[in-house]
């Protein structure tokens, strides 16, 4: 997959790293997709032991087969602290460096985190969405900002979730009585849009099977002997 480079440098301070998110912030696109989605890159990471590398891994999911394409892991050594709200510049140079594996380019991503949903609308799924230039979705297991009331208990029930009276993301139930998740549009799709696609692949679990297989990848990469420092 051909990635494009980012647009500023990954050795930041915090300040201009909030500055970077701050300014990329305003690229993001909150429109429907002009082209089907059918192959989805699942996205998650981990970091070594040691705390000195990240850990990343994408697996390709094939929406209309259910069928894993193709995956890839890749490694990236740290360097940024770990910050609240600033968590994609630790992760997204290794996640862009596992797509750069894949053979060919995926319809749409889905990250393991946020997207609007995110203290200054732009969490990593926005980050990797404008870095890529590809529908994004953010797809969290838990809440970073904002507030919610409980979703009925039944498979696709859903709330909105709110931040300063503006409705950042969704509080979506993918299965009957189990915790919802946390979808927020990262770059390039709508909102329904990204329910829908949350949905549809969660076909068995709580987590959609793109980021659910990611996690599982990257659980694996993580046990391996290079990754133990």
């Amino acid at each position: 997959m051909n990635v494009p480079r980012a647009p500023h440098p990954w050795s930041l301070t915090p300040r201009q790293a909030i500055a970077v998110q701050r300014k990329m912030a305003g690229l993001v696109a909150q429109t429907a997709p002009t082209k089907p989605i059918r192959f989805i890159a699942g996205l998650d990471a981990a970091f070594s032991t040691d705390h000195l590398k990240c850990l990343a891994a994408v697996v390709v999911w094939d929406l209309r087969e259910r069928r894993v394409i193709e995956q890839h892991t890749a490694r990236c050594r740290l360097d940024f602290p770990y910050i609240p709200g600033l968590l994609s510049f630790r992760e997204v140079p290794a996640l862009l460096a596992a797509l750069r594996k894949l053979r060919r380019a995926p319809d749409a991503l889905m990250c393991d985190g946020h997207g609007l949903a995110h203290p200054r609308r732009f969490g990593i799924a926005c980050h990797l969405g404008v870095i890529c230039r590809l529908p994004t979705i953010g797809c969290a297991k838990s809440r970073l900002v904002g507030e919610h009331a409980e979703p009925p208990p039944e498979r696709a029930s859903r709330v909105p979730l709110m931040d300063r009276n503006e409705i950042i993301g969704t509080v979506l139930r993918t299965r009957s009585g189990v915790k919802p998740v946390f979808v927020s549009v990262g770059h390039k799709i709508d909102l329904p849009t990204a329910e829908r696609i949350v949905l549809h692949c969660a076909v068995q679990y709580r987590l959609p099977e793109p980021t659910r297989l990611a996690d599982r990848l990257v659980a694996t990469a993580k046990r391996q002997p290079e990754a133990r420092g």
